[in-house]
């Protein structure tokens, strides 16, 4: 594994390239990618386990009945948040998705304060106070919630929150989260190319390919963040987080043309203000922290 900083950012950088991605299964059905992904993850994560001779791990938490509870309610909200992220790339919503994970830090801010009770200094209630400014000036704007950058970013921020508080390491939780959906998933990908429907199937070799990569390009990118962020502190994890809405944001704009109306633009200038008062006041604290630390 590379350095912290590098695992962590080489994570984001692949996130943020996700949209690449699926443009080039956008012939399958965002259902079928998701099964796809969770079907060869599993395939990729149980041959890296057992090659490291960590299979006992996961599953010993099978015998236990909360654990297994825990990561099947991470595991539905992980597919969730995939299949959304997959539908609003294949239907041209890429800007609407960075949206979803430029707001998730702050999301997940709130949630801790709410779930934890996580106390929060006065500068992280402003910054989350102008994200929120950001997203009504954005509803008013539509004149509807953008439901798409909102819900990517609580289910991933519920999902964090359980990962969180989960006994599990990352790369044995993803294991133990595709093996419970593998009673799902493998049924309805077998049935699904079974009867000939499946873009699997009807599709040429390059899309087969590019399908069955899902899975280990997931895997990957997980296990260079659980790297990097073992080995960084959370004020660099949380500066280096933003490589990813960022890639999306530019692919939206610059690659695919998304329409970007500068009425928008109020509202996107609002939350990234928010995240820059908050990672600036983060590292400000963070210093002071080490200053009062060392004398």
């Amino acid at each position: 594994m590379p350095s912290g900083p590098v695992a962590a950012a080489l994570a984001y950088l692949l996130w943020g390239l996700f949209p690449l991605y699926f443009k080039q299964v956008a012939a399958a059905h965002p259902l079928e990618v998701v099964l796809h992904r969770a079907v060869w993850a599993l395939v990729f994560l149980l041959v890296l386990l057992a090659a490291m001779r960590r299979l006992s791990g996961v599953f010993a938490a099978l015998r236990q009945p909360r654990v297994v509870a825990l990561f099947a309610l991470s595991a539905l909200l992980l597919s969730a948040n995939w299949m959304l992220y997959v539908w609003a790339v294949v239907n041209d919503h890429v800007i609407d998705a960075s949206l979803g994970y430029f707001i998730n830090p702050l999301v997940s801010v709130m949630l801790g304060a709410l779930v934890l009770h996580e106390r929060l200094r006065r500068a992280q209630w402003l910054a989350v106070g102008l994200a929120a400014g950001g997203v009504l000036w954005l509803t008013l704007v539509a004149g509807q919630l953008p439901w798409i950058g909102l819900v990517l970013a609580l289910s991933f921020g519920v999902y964090g929150l359980i990962r969180k508080t989960a006994p599990l390491g990352t790369l044995d939780g993803l294991t133990l989260e595709t093996l419970l959906l593998a009673p799902l998933s493998v049924p309805l990908l077998a049935a699904w190319t079974w009867t000939g429907t499946s873009a699997f199937v009807q599709g040429d070799a390059a899309l087969r390919l590019w399908l069955i990569l899902g899975g280990p390009l997931t895997a990957v990118a997980l296990l260079l963040f659980a790297a990097g962020a073992r080995r960084v502190t959370l004020t660099t994890l949380g500066l280096i987080q933003y490589i990813s809405p960022t890639l999306q944001f530019a692919l939206g704009v610059w690659l695919y043309r998304e329409p970007f109306e500068t009425s928008r633009l109020v509202g996107f200038a609002c939350i990234w203000a928010a995240l820059a008062f908050y990672s600036a006041e983060s590292l400000w604290f963070a210093h002071r922290r080490l200053a009062a630390a060392q004398s």
